[in-house]
């Protein structure tokens, strides 16, 4: 079973699409080229909420649909929750 979506080949997150948790393998495909993935879960993860595909380190670029959607405010780990804990919309400044 697909535990997330990868939307674009070269994507930093993911997407749930059951609610992942802490300690269990993930397993994740990208819609565009059905590139899998197998990550370690190390957060619990909500149902249509991001998790990290690769280590970001703290002031890079995250990338999502392919685009540039924030930057990181701390060192996120594979596996990892990202959401506005972690990561600074670039959108609005």
């Amino acid at each position: 079973m697909l535990g997330f979506l990868v939307h674009k080949d070269g994507d930093d997150v993911g997407v749930a699409v059951v609610d992942l948790k802490k300690g269990e393998t993930a397993r994740g495909r990208t819609l565009e080229s059905n590139t899998e993935y197998e990550i370690d879960v190390q957060q619990d993860i909500p149902l249509g909420h991001k998790i990290a595909l690769r280590d970001i380190e703290q002031g890079e670029k995250v990338k999502e649909y392919g685009e540039i959607i924030g930057v990181a405010t701390k060192k996120i780990m594979k596996g990892e929750h990202v959401h506005v804990h972690n990561i600074r919309s670039l959108r609005w400044g």
